[in-house]
């Protein structure tokens, strides 16, 4: 469970169609955590549609890999999204992977500015092994 975690806000993000098409932000999405050697294990996106005929919906998705997931959500009408990338730790240090992924979906949505916390998650903890039975 060691890891770790990168929570952003961009702010300004000039690539509209990304904010506003589910399934373009999948494609992104998916491609990105791929392209960085993580193990994608499954994906949901969902698309929103906006508040009155001014607006456009944004989105919202998540994709699950081996070594934790990804999260974002779209805020078209503020120009805006917030990303939230856990890679978790297990069998080695991953967070050069984390820190791509960050760079490649931020370098995607184009901010003009953002907020970002890194955390560093778990502490080293003893993998409990099963005990075998004992054959008769």
């Amino acid at each position: 469970m060691k890891g770790l975690h990168i929570i952003a806000d961009l702010y300004g993000c000039r690539n509209r169609d990304l904010l506003a098409s589910s399934a373009k932000l999948r494609e992104t999405c998916v491609a990105a955590c791929k392209d960085v050697g993580l193990t994608v294990l499954g994906d949901h996106f969902y698309q929103f549609q906006g508040l009155d005929a001014t607006q456009q919906g944004g989105a919202t998705g998540a994709v699950i890999f081996a070594e934790s997931h990804l999260a974002i959500h779209t805020w078209p009408e503020r120009d805006g999204a917030t990303l939230d990338v856990y890679v978790c730790n297990v069998t080695c240090d991953n967070s050069q992977k984390a820190e791509q992924l960050y760079e490649t979906l931020s370098q995607a949505l184009l901010p003009d500015d953002s907020l970002v916390e890194r955390i560093w998650r778990g502490r080293d903890l003893p993998i409990k092994q099963k005990k075998l039975a004992a054959v008769r």
